[in-house]
């Protein structure tokens, strides 16, 4: 049994390291794992991937290591199986909500337009209204400041405070006047 534990410390951990040099390297970005799935970002720091490479190969190191460490103090084959098992067991969920918890910590910083919807602005450039030629509004998104081409079924002038009710294009946004003021351009009849 000692060589079977002997076997499981060195192949774990040899895995560990090489993974580790090799992200040092910048030749491995992220984890390898053998169930990827259908995760998309934000997916991916809910789960628990307890068959990534890096949560498996600690689990089979540490089996090993707890194995051979009963072992070494004298008791019986059947103990260290069991405390291999719990200690590997114990180290491969470490390392997964240990990765659990550093992919919660990225973010992915690009601007998402459909956050703009219901978002206020102002009229930088007026918008003749009937939906056929853009004016220009500023808005904020996600914490930036944007100026968006926009189009609205009113007339609106410079300066009218306007919502956006919907997303035309990319940089191009519906807008209609805010109900705090109207702002509509005052046309002659």
């Amino acid at each position: 049994m000692t060589t079977v534990f002997l076997a499981c410390a060195v192949l774990g951990g040899g895995v560990l390291v090489l993974q580790l040099v090799l992200s040092m390297l910048g030749v491995v970005e992220h984890d390898l794992g053998f169930d990827h799935g259908d995760f998309h970002a934000g997916e991916a720091a809910d789960t628990l991937n307890l068959k990534s490479v890096r949560a498996l190969s600690a689990g089979l190191g540490f089996f090993g290591l707890g194995g051979l460490f009963i072992q070494s103090l004298g008791l019986p084959a059947l103990l260290a199986l069991f405390v291999g098992l719990a200690v590997g067991s114990g180290a491969a969920l470490g390392v997964a909500a240990a990765t659990r918890a550093m992919l919660r910590m990225e973010s992915d910083g690009s601007l998402q337009m459909h956050n703009a919807i219901g978002e206020s602005g102002r009229v930088y450039l007026s918008i003749p209204g009937g939906r056929s030629t853009p004016g220009k509004v500023h808005l904020t998104v996600q914490g930036r400041t944007l100026e968006c081409l926009a189009i609205s079924e009113q007339p609106l002038a410079t300066g009218a405070n306007v919502v956006v009710v919907d997303i035309i294009g990319p940089g191009t946004v519906e807008v209609a006047p805010s109900p705090s003021y109207g702002g509509l351009l005052d046309v002659p009849s």
